[in-house]
């Protein structure tokens, strides 16, 4: 194994990052996540909760990164407005909104009972 090639590939993932909090779509995410935490915070959430929703919030950030990630490669390969090409970035950006209302019925679901009882 090569140490200076794994740790290079670390300044690789966090250029990553960088790049995809430059992103709209990664920033309202970002603010989302922060509404989240700052609600479970002043409510009374067990470790498993918590667990739950930094997983969620975790795997929002990552599918909108491989999305952003499709998109510009479907933009790198065809520069021109094809029906495939539109497919391929319109099921990647599919992808994020199913997981995203996904996240935010979990969440009402954590967070409802606690705020109005059981």
């Amino acid at each position: 194994m090569n140490v200076r090639k794994f740790v290079r590939s670390f300044g690789y993932a966090f250029k990553g990052i960088i790049t995809a909090c430059a992103e709209q779509n990664f920033k309202s995410h970002l603010l989302s996540a922060g509404i989240v935490l700052i609600a479970g915070y002043f409510t009374d959430l067990s470790r498993i909760e918590w667990y739950i929703i930094l997983l969620l919030i975790a795997l929002m950030f990552a599918l909108e990164m491989i999305n952003t990630a499709i998109e510009r490669v479907v933009d790198l390969a065809s520069p021109t407005i094809h029906p495939l090409a539109k497919q391929a970035k319109d099921l990647a950006a599919g992808a994020v909104l199913v997981f995203a209302i996904f996240s935010a019925i979990i969440g009402l679901l954590i967070f409802i009972p606690k705020w109005f009882g059981h």
